[in-house]
């Protein structure tokens, strides 16, 4: 139990997909202009990317990667789909979004319509198919390791998005240099942020 602690903790602060590997900038820039899109953004980030990464982990280990097929008979020890991954990991990713557009448009029309395209474009978001490759790449033992670093990558997100939207609401009121204002001054907020969070990689888990 202590280590799904410490995964699901390494993936908010020191592992944060925003900060420590400035992945899903493109959304993260976008819809962070108030803290309502950023919050339902962040939502649906959490949402895809804790159902995401353990359905991968499971296609990764029962059927992609080489001897998963084990189960099926000796005849398919040998078999290797590893080179499927990008194209299956995405498929999943795809499906999850879709699932989650149709939520939103239903539950939440004029958030859906905040959102705008940048929904849909989670599918294509890099800290998604990130959490998959991390996962992937890191071999968690069980999918429940695999579920506790999804759930802990999408907070981070959700905090990191949430975080700069309050700070651009702020400092719409603030003398901010002309030639700053807009995305300027928020790359140079984020670059800070990224800095900051640098302090909790002094944190033994």
């Amino acid at each position: 139990m202590l280590e799904l602690v410490n995964i699901f903790i390494k993936g908010i602060f020191i592992e944060n997909m925003i900060f420590a590997y400035f992945l899903g900038m493109c959304s993260y820039l976008a819809v962070s202009k108030t803290v309502k899109t950023g919050v339902g953004l962040g939502a649906a980030v959490i949402f895809v990317l804790g159902i995401t990464v353990p359905v991968n982990y499971l296609l990764e280990n029962y059927i992609l990667k080489e001897g998963a097929l084990s189960w099926l008979g000796a005849d398919f020890a040998a078999v290797d789909l590893s080179f499927l991954s990008f194209i299956m990991f995405i498929a999943i990713i795809a499906s999850m979004v879709q699932l989650v557009e149709m939520a939103v448009e239903k539950f939440s029309p004029a958030l859906y319509g905040a959102l705008g395209i940048f929904l849909p474009l989670i599918a294509v978001n890099c800290s998604i198919l990130g959490g998959a490759l991390f996962m992937q790449e890191r071999q968690y033992s069980s999918i429940a390791e695999a579920t506790s670093f999804g759930l802990g990558s999408g907070v981070g997100w959700f905090l990191a998005i949430v975080a700069i939207a309050a700070i651009r609401e702020k400092i719409k009121y603030s003398n901010v240099p002309a030639p700053l204002r807009g995305l300027g001054i928020t790359y140079i907020i984020t670059g800070l942020m990224g800095i900051a969070f640098m302090a909790f990689m002094g944190i033994e888990l």
